[in-house]
Parts: structure tokens; sequence; C-alpha cells
């Protein structure tokens, strides 16, 4: 289709959608009950009106962060904050998010498309009522496909689709090691779930931990709220800021989490372009065009000016194209046709038994991630799956494929029972640390991955928290509560360290040999792994260890099964020189270097990288690290036939305005371990309640 007609009919029908969006809720049948916490408790006669119940509370919490989410789907997130939002405005563009979006609309159930619907009323609502607190003239009203086009580019992040134009456009030459070089080893992101049975639990409870390993802050950061409606919805738990429900928590029936896995999700082609011809590709021995437009952004430079600019873009039949001093490569990726999975979490939130859960999962909308599940009739599973494409020939599919034969196209994706998975094992419990699907039990309970498709591509492999986890879990034939938590704020990596390149051998280095380290290499080989406030060596080792990233990176040892030892000795020169710049001397604690912060509120906080309570930060001034992620939102379950008892904790607390009581209000339970106290009974809820009040419109 021209591109012009593709435009007409995307504003035509992008403008009936807003039309029959505004069959107006009533605010009056919402009421939002706030706890101490500041956390909403959203009442709705239907799932439309607490889904616009939801939107008005997190919009008061963090409207800012929820136009930033949005804004690039109207292209003018570039307007707003400069060359930043100009990338997002590109990749909404270049992957044709709204063109996904109007194509995919129409395989939404009616059920999601009410709750859309309540949720962006509420938004529009809100920024009606609240015209002082919008970003950007003109960015509102929002309509449903501005909604689910900005809902796409999200999915992309979560489909790796930002790291695939990162290396074609970033790289001069692609090959296939290494485009596809980096483990999950290498990667900052993680989480943790544990399910554990009655059979193993002394008080005869299930448990579930929800543990996700997000950022602290932004859009991609937890806001926990709770939604409930008279069309059989409970359910709390944490969402992002834009969300229309929670996407982890617990209804009065079951629970789950995510964790990120990390299966072969996207297809790299290179294209054969003509010799002589512009723009021309062989593709099935005929020459086709790419198909061109071009992207206009509007970037804000200085002092509110805004200056435009206009890049080029390009489609090939395999998807988007990125041209590159190596040549043209296109990529496929699910979240170029894929939106169901917004109509997947919702099931999941409504089911009722697990029955009822896997027909939600049977959708296969998620992009990736495991999911790890519980439940009041002591059920426990686990699944590792996404939305991975059936493949089939004799190809490198983890390699760069030829763009010039059909045959290197794939057709569909995988059902569910392609995937694995584990449900009540005779051993009483799952778990998954972002580690391999096949190490989630006991190792006698195990799925063998030899059953399995290799080109669902899993390239998860062990890391510390798994590996600490099997430490800890084999001392317990059975778990008090108390054991339990012990082991879910665990800080201590196990015996033989895990990471890209080998460095247990640093302990094996004769102090005497390097008289001008000594001091320090003997605080590093004392270190008992662990990362308490007062350890007086997990600083060390953690700037040691930062440095030993950046230079193996830099010498081609990222991957060295073994380093020299000159290598290793330089960096901790170099550590000593770190610290006695900024500290005057080497004898520091964790407490002195790592902090938790946000606005005027800074106190220590413990652990590190890859620990089974992880903490991971960045630089912030005079030497100190700021966490940025790691621990986010906590909630731990306990199941019985007769309850479900809910603990959980945010980072800082409900609000990311620095005037509400409920900016930081929850650091100080969070940074000792501590959770506060949730319920789904209506009762309770509003006998606690501080405020409660319907959404005010104008």
């Amino acid at each position: 289709m021209p591109n012009f007609l593709r435009f007409l009919v995307s504003a035509v029908f992008t403008l009936f959608l807003q039309i029959i969006t505004y069959a107006q809720v009533d605010p009056n049948n919402i009421e939002i009950v706030r706890d101490k916490w500041g956390v909403p408790h959203i009442y709705g006669k239907t799932d439309k009106e607490t889904a616009f119940g939801l939107a008005w509370a997190n919009s008061e919490d963090n409207f800012k962060t929820i136009q930033e989410v949005f804004l690039p789907a109207i292209n003018k997130l570039a307007s707003h904050n400069g060359k930043e939002g100009a990338t997002l405005d590109y990749i909404v563009q270049a992957l044709r998010c709204r063109e996904t979006a109007n194509a995919q609309f129409k395989y939404l159930s009616k059920e999601v498309v009410a709750v859309i619907e309540g949720y962006v009323e509420g938004i529009n609502a809100y920024a009606e009522a609240h015209p002082e607190e919008v970003l950007i003239e003109g960015s509102f009203p929002m309509g449903i496909m501005d909604y689910l086009t900005g809902y796409n580019m999200v999915i992309h992040f979560f489909s790796d689709s930002g790291e695939i134009l990162r290396d074609l456009i970033g790289n001069d030459v692609v090959y296939a090691d290494s485009l596809f070089e980096e483990t999950v080893s290498d990667k900052t992101i993680g989480s943790n779930a544990f399910m554990i049975r009655k059979q193993k639990t002394q008080d005869k409870k299930t448990y579930l931990n929800v543990n996700t390993h997000q950022p602290l802050d932004g859009p991609f950061s937890w806001y926990e709220a709770h939604v409930v409606s008279d069309e059989g919805w409970n359910m709390l738990g944490a969402l992002f800021p834009g969300s229309p429900f929670p996407l982890i928590g617990t209804n009065e029936h079951l629970g789950w989490t995510h964790t990120y896995n990390y299966p072969d999700l996207i297809d790299v082609y290179q294209l054969e372009m003509h010799p002589k011809k512009k723009n021309m590709y062989k593709f099935d021995g005929e020459w086709m065009p790419l198909e061109t437009s071009k992207v206009k952004l509007k970037v804000k430079v200085f002092l509110g000016m805004k200056i435009g600019i206009k890049k080029d873009l390009y489609w090939s039949v395999h998807g988007p194209v990125i041209k590159n001093k190596s040549g043209f490569f296109a990529f496929h990726s699910n979240a170029l046709e894929n939106i169901s999975s917004i109509d997947q979490w919702y099931h999941m939130n409504k089911a009722t038994n697990l029955d009822e859960f896997k027909e939600a999962l049977k959708i296969c909308g998620l992009p990736r991630f495991n999911v790890a599940y519980a439940d009041r009739m002591d059920n426990i599973f686990y699944l590792s799956g996404g939305r991975i494409p059936i493949r089939e020939g004799d190809f490198n599919w983890e390699g760069v494929l030829p763009g010039n034969t059909s045959e290197a196209v794939t057709h569909g994706y995988h059902e569910m029972k392609d995937f694995p998975q584990l449900q009540n094992p005779p051993h009483g419990y799952l778990f998954n640390t972002n580690n391999s699907p096949f190490n989630a039990t006991h190792p006698s309970d195990n799925l063998d991955e030899k059953d399995y498709d290799p080109t669902l591509g899993f390239r998860e492999e062990e890391n510390n928290r798994s590996m600490r986890f099997m430490e800890l879990i084999e001392r317990h034939p059975t778990l008090t509560y108390e054991e339990f938590l012990k082991l879910k704020y665990d800080q201590q990596y196990p015996d033989s360290l895990m990471c890209p390149f080998q460095l247990n051998e640093i302990f094996d280095i004769d102090p005497k040999k390097y008289p001008h380290i000594k001091d320090l290499l003997m605080i590093i080989q004392s270190w008992d792994r662990k990362a308490n406030l007062d350890n007086p060596a997990a600083a060390q080792w953690s700037i040691l260890f930062e440095k030993l990233v950046v230079r193996t990176k830099e010498d081609g040892l990222y991957h060295a099964k073994s380093l020299p030892e000159e290598l290793i000795t330089e960096e901790i020169e170099a550590t000593q020189k770190f610290l006695l710049k900024n500290y005057k001397r080497i004898d520091i604690t964790l407490a002195d270097h790592q902090v938790h912060k946000r606005g005027d509120v800074e106190k220590p906080i413990s652990g590190l990288l890859d620990m089974i309570a992880a903490i991971n930060s960045a630089p912030l001034k005079k030497g100190r690290v700021q966490a940025v992620s790691g621990e986010s939102y906590i909630m731990i379950v306990r199941y019985s036939e007769e309850d479900v008892e809910i603990e959980t904790i945010l980072p800082f607390g409900e609000s990311s305005e620095a005037d509400s009581p409920h900016f930081t209000d929850q650091m100080e339970m969070y940074l000792n371990q501590e959770r506060k106290t949730m319920t789904l009974d209506k009762t309770k809820v509003y006998e606690q309640a501080v405020k409660v009040y319907h959404p005010k419109l104008q």
C-alpha cells in the first residue's frame, strides 16, 4: 500500500477509535482508597471503571513518567527532552508501532478493550483536570491507538529490538559471534522467583517470592496498586507507569511473578543489494525495492527552541532495515505484529485457578519471561516462554541469516506446549534467578534440554544467585518462614564466584610479591563474600570488579578462562589509587561507599550485583555509588486454603512527587529488609483507610 494511503487509513481509523472511546465513565462509581502508605485500592462496578480509577491514581503519583512513556507514540518526546527523546520518537516510526497497533487491535478481546478504554479515559480526565502538569501542549486527549502505539514500543524493548537496533546502527561490521556474544552473566537486569509447596514449609503454607530486580526509578520501576471490581477482579500487585493493571502480584486465589529469560527472539538478515540500482534487494530471485520514507523529528535543543530533523526509514519483507558500513541489514521481531500480551496479562489477572491461568498463558503474547506461579490449592508452576518464531531449515539461526531467500523466513510462533514447564515437582520447590530453565528445582526433578527444540535458543547459564540458592535450599529439608526470609534476603556469593571472566584465581596471588599493594590485596583475599554494611572488603571488591570489567573488555579477555596475574595486580593498584583519592584510606566499609538516595534522603545500602538480594549501583560523586536497580518491588505471599497473607515493600514509596509524604516513606523499611502488611479484604481496606475519594473531574 502506498505510504500516503497507509497514513490516511491509519488516521481515519485512529479518529474513529478516539470517538468511540469516550463513552464516559461515571467517576461516582469509582472509589480510590488510600492506605497509610499511599497505596491506592481502587473499587469500581466494572473493570472499565476500575481501570479509569487506576489511571487517575497512578497519574496523581506519577503523571510525568506516564506522559514520557507515551509521548513517543505521537512523535513528541524529543520536543520535551531533546536528543534522548528523539531516539524513542525515531524508534516508534522506524518500527511502525502505530501500524502494528492498528493491525492487531481487532484481535484483542472485548473485555481488555473495555479496560484500555477506561484507562485512556482516566488519563485524559486527569490531564484535563490538571493542565498545568501536561508536559507538551496538544498531547491530550490520548486515543486508544496512541496508547497501544506506546504499548507496542514498550513491548519492543522487552523483545530485544532495542539491542538489535543498537548493534546494527553502531557496528561497522556485523558478524554472528559479535551480535549475540552477550551472555546472561553480562546483563545487569535480573529477578528472583521462589515457590515452595506446603510439604517443605513448617507452617504448611505455600510460599511465593515475588522479587524482581528492576530499575528503582523511571519508566520501568514498579508502582503498587490494588484493583477491584464487581466483575470478579481483585488483584494486588505492581505495574509500570502507564499499565492498565498489575503485571505481577496476587489475587484471592493465586499469584505469579516474572523473571527475565533469554530465548532467541529476533532473526537478523543481511540483504543482497543490487550492484547498480539504488535501494533494490534480491528476494527469491527477484529484485525488489525497499519501502522508503522519512521520519520527521522536532528536537528540543536549548531554552525551549526546537529544530527539525529528517531521517530515512527503510523496510523490507523481513521488517525494518538498517544501513551501516557493512551493508543493509533487516530484522524480524515478534513485536512487529503483536500487542496480545496486554490481553494475556489481563486474563492472568482474572484467573481463579491453575487451569484458567494456563488458558491465559496459551495466548503466548508475552514477548519473553519466565512465569512463576503459586496458589491456595498448593500448586506451584514454572514456565519459560516467549513469542518465539518457529524456525525450519538448515540455517545458523543464532547468526546473521541470508536475506535473499524465503527459506530463511519464519512462519508462526511456538505454542505453550513447546516451552519448558514444571508443575508440583516431587521435592516441593521451584525457582528461577534468570538461570537456565533446565535447572528450576531439585536436580532429580529437572527437565532435560534435549527434549526441546534447539531453535528456541535459550542462552541462560547458571549465575551466582542460582548457585547460592542451591547451596541454601539443600540445608533445609523443611523451611520455617523466618528461614525462608533469610534465604530471600541473602547477600552472600556462593563458594566459587561466577563472572564472565575467571576471577577466583585472585585469591591465590602471593601478597609478598607485590609489597606496594600488599595491604589491599590481603583485604580483598580475606573477603567473606558477603555484602553487609560493615563489611571490610565488599566495597574494595566491587570497585576492583568494575575496573576489571572495563579492562578485560578493552583487552579482549572478557570471557577469558584465566586472567594474567599482571593484569589483575595492575587493576588492584588502580583500585588502591581510587580509594586513596576519594577516601584517603583503603580500609573503608560498604556503608562508606554505597548509598540509597532519593531527593534529600540518603542512607547506606547493603548488597552487590548478582546476589540473591541484589543491588546494582552507578557512580554518584566523590567515589561513592548509588543504588539504581536490583531489589525493587518485593511481595511475599503465603497461601493456605483459608487465607492469603501478603507482605510488600517498594524501594522509595508510592509517589514520584518530591512534595508527597509517600516520596520516601518506605525507604527505611526497605533498607532494614522489612515489609508492610497488605490485604485483599475490602472490609480491612476501608477500616485502615486514610483517604477515600472519587476522581474529581473538571
